[in-house]
């Protein structure tokens, strides 16, 4: 057993850190759609979704940055489409999972964003990213 106040108490969980509602991109928007999206709502990444609303990937600036470092992509830019360049699967987590469980999550899977899915597990109800889970660890103190 360690010694510290975290064992103790509970952790915050994924819901009381995220950002509710996220920025949600369309799987048939253009890249160039998709890109003005992230830039307008100055977010990093967003969940990508289908014609039900159900998560299918998620767009992040590397993603569109990949576009423009690859000759074949950059070529195609002009019918490109979210996705085509999202990331799949999205990686998923329930609103009730404990900070800790959410950042091994995104260490394992080498990703900065997780998406929050409702009980359905396909439809986002929020985002949790590396950032609120780093101003969490600032406020434990107080």
């Amino acid at each position: 057993m360690t010694d510290t106040k975290f064992q103790e108490t509970s952790l915050p969980t994924v819901v009381e850190v995220m950002t509710a509602d996220p920025v949600a991109i369309p799987d048939d928007v253009s890249a160039s759609d998709a890109a003005r999206l992230l830039d307008f709502y100055r977010v990093s990444g967003a969940p990508v979704v289908d014609r039900e609303g159900e998560v299918v990937g998620v767009l992040s600036q590397i993603n569109l940055l990949h576009a423009l470092a690859a000759p074949p992509l950059l070529d195609a830019w002009p019918g490109l489409l979210a996705r085509d360049l999202m990331s799949r699967p999205a990686i998923t987590v329930r609103g009730g999972t404990p900070v800790d469980e959410a950042a091994r999550l995104m260490e394992k899977n080498h990703v900065h964003r997780l998406i929050v899915t409702a009980a359905d597990g396909r439809t986002p109800i929020g985002i949790v990213t590396a950032t609120d889970l780093v101003h969490e660890l600032g406020e434990w103190d107080r």
